[in-house]
């Protein structure tokens, strides 16, 4: 067992007053067998009213009803956790799904459903393109998700981009680029290809450079695989993860879980400047 403490500060500064509408803040990692929350402490300047609840994927959601006008909103996380360590290939899959394709057994198919549609359905031909290089029939499942998750870390340039949102699959191969969420997307958009079911995952990682600070949240993908249950997959780094990763929320749609959202109301030029500062740490 490790224990990791995890800080994350974003910061907006208003030219002037404004009103805060509604926040959603995704920034409290899952917890199960393998991640426990020893402490966990959420500042937020102005003051708000903040109710917890839990999305449609399980997920700790934070929602935040800012009563006065500000120039500033400043949102402080600061999280202990337990990280029980998992070697990545500690795993079987089951008979019927060692090798591709398969079909997921009855019950658990429609549960699946909803995870192998595709959110940019109009890609999917030049993601089959794309697809057709690698000889993917006939391979044993984990070793043609290894080659999927190699060759989009090797084969594109990473790219960090402070736009929201992410790339369609079609742009990142278009441009041989692209952020870790754009990555994870790809991924997963060509799992579902294969008729794998797939799901976004938005956290944090544990490496070098989050010790000294100045690093941001990360993106990967979970692939769900009959005898071991959703596993995830770094196209990033090109890795299955591990207990450096620290999953805060999934989604089928990588657009619908941003650690901060929301909005204000402004006169003028109301634009903020913003930054964000995230640091993983190691605890003794």
């Amino acid at each position: 067992m490790q224990r990791l403490r995890i800080r994350h500060l974003t910061e907006y500064l208003f030219p002037t007053q404004v009103t805060l509408n509604q926040h959603r803040l995704l920034l409290r990692p899952r917890e199960g067998h393998d991640v426990r929350i020893e402490t966990s402490r959420l500042e937020i300047t102005p003051t708000p009213h903040i109710k917890w609840q839990r999305d449609v994927f399980d997920n700790s959601l934070a929602v935040v009803n800012f009563p006065a006008r500000s120039d500033k909103l400043i949102i402080a996380s600061d999280v202990v956790i337990q990280h029980f360590e998992q070697a990545p290939f500690d795993f079987l899959v089951d008979d019927y799904a060692v090798r591709y394709p398969f079909l997921y057994a009855g019950g658990e198919q429609v549960d699946l459903a909803a995870f192998q549609r595709l959110v940019f359905p109009n890609d999917q031909q030049i993601i089959n393109n794309w697809l057709l290089q690698f000889g993917l029939y006939g391979m044993e499942t984990l070793g043609l998700l290894i080659k999927l998750n190699q060759a989009i870390s090797n084969q594109f340039r990473y790219q960090v981009r402070e736009e929201p949102g992410v790339q369609s699959p079609a742009q990142t191969l278009a441009q041989r680029s692209g952020s870790c969420r754009d990555y994870a997307t790809l991924f997963i958009e060509a799992c579902r290809c294969l008729g794998l079911a797939g799901r976004f995952v938005s956290g944090y990682l544990h490496a070098p450079e989050t010790e000294a600070g100045n690093a941001a949240t990360h993106a990967w993908a979970e692939i769900y695989l009959p005898g071991t249950g959703w596993k995830g997959f770094d196209p990033t780094s090109g890795v299955v993860t591990s207990s450096q990763h620290i999953a805060v929320a999934v989604a089928r749609d990588p657009e619908a879980v941003p650690p901060v959202s929301g909005s204000f109301t402004g006169l003028g030029d109301a634009t903020p400047t913003m930054r964000v500062n995230v640091q993983v740490n190691l605890l003794a």
